[in-house]
């Protein structure tokens, strides 16, 4: 169970990014199928040249990055729908992630990655592992709400909420979709860096169906614990992560097969949707906070979008958000 614990962390940096785009956006991104695979090549390739994992590490992330902005020009520039250009651009890193790895599968086990000084010291795998894994998947939780908080973090908000009303306003509503989709695609091929790094392997197929696992922990996190605050929607998709991989876990435990997991994802994903409609996890005040939506954005007079106060709104008010 240590185990998926800490995977379930390290995979709460993916569900940052999906969350940034099908969330704060609300784009339908499927560029993280490939995406996450970049990011796990390039990291996995340079690490059996003896280069220095943390590099590596960054590497990988800058790639996501690239093929994050690739997607966002097909759309905004070349004018093609957002779930087509994500589609383009995942199966051109099939290719790409080929030619990066020069074959299907990378391993890693003997090398020296970022998570070698952990196993060395005999905390990887272990309640410290779990620890130190949590501190850094929260430092970088802070830094997405901090950013989000900014000017143009706000903007990057409003684009997602209303794209013509930020537009009017003299926002460049094409520069903040090419930066969201260059950040989210940069934390999951992040995640897929560490994932690769901590399984000790890189392979060509580890992304296929990774956008139904990040839509399960955004999803079902949020369900359970609410997206009043942008706080708390962060914390939410990692900890849905987290439960994703633990359900996952006893379910391989009680016995089903590996090949329904991609099943066992879909009906996680259907009744994280459907439960808090049917007015089950309302049951749940303590959790959801009173619905848990994120309020809708407004503008003050010098054009600047702002986050409306949570006492704005009538108890258990909400806004309809992306992905629902």
């Amino acid at each position: 169970m240590i185990g998926a614990l800490e995977l379930g962390l390290i995979y709460g940096v993916m569900a940052l990014g999906v969350y940034l785009t099908f969330r704060v956006l609300n784009f339908p991104d499927l560029t993280v199928d490939g995406s996450f695979t970049t990011g796990a090549a390039v990291a996995a390739s340079l690490i059996t040249l003896e280069q220095n994992p943390i590099l590596a590490t960054l590497a990988g992330a800058t790639a996501g990055l690239v093929a994050g902005a690739i997607t966002g020009l097909l759309h905004t520039k070349g004018r093609i729908d957002g779930l087509l250009a994500g589609i383009l651009t995942m199966i051109a890193l099939w290719s790409i992630n080929l030619r990066i790895m020069g074959k299907a599968n990378v391993p890693l086990l003997r090398a020296e990655t970022v998570f070698t000084p952990l196993k060395d010291a005999g905390v990887l795998g272990t309640w410290a592992g779990i620890g130190i894994i949590f501190v850094a998947v929260i430092l970088l939780k802070i830094v997405i709400d901090w950013f989000l908080s900014t000017d143009l973090g706000l903007s990057i908000q409003a684009t997602g909420n209303n794209e013509q009303m930020i537009r009017s306003f003299g926002v460049n509503t094409d520069g903040t979709k090419i930066l969201t989709l260059s950040l989210s695609n940069g934390l999951v091929a992040l995640c897929g860096a560490l994932v690769a790094q901590y399984q000790g392997f890189a392979d060509i197929s580890m992304g296929i169906g990774l956008i139904l696992i990040g839509l399960a922990s955004v999803i079902l996190g949020q369900a359970i614990f609410g997206q009043r605050f942008i706080w708390l929607a962060s914390l939410a998709v990692v900890l849905g992560a987290v439960i994703y991989r633990l359900i996952i876990f006893f379910a391989l435990q009680a016995g089903l097969n590996p090949n329904d997991m991609k099943l066992v994802t879909a009906v996680l994903v259907v009744a994280a949707l459907l439960l808090p409609r049917w007015g089950f996890l309302k049951k749940l005040p303590s959790l959801r906070n009173r619905g848990g939506k994120i309020e809708p954005r407004e503008s003050d007079p010098t054009g600047t979008p702002q986050t409306a106060a949570p006492s704005a709104a009538p108890a258990g008010a909400s806004t309809e958000t992306a992905g629902r």
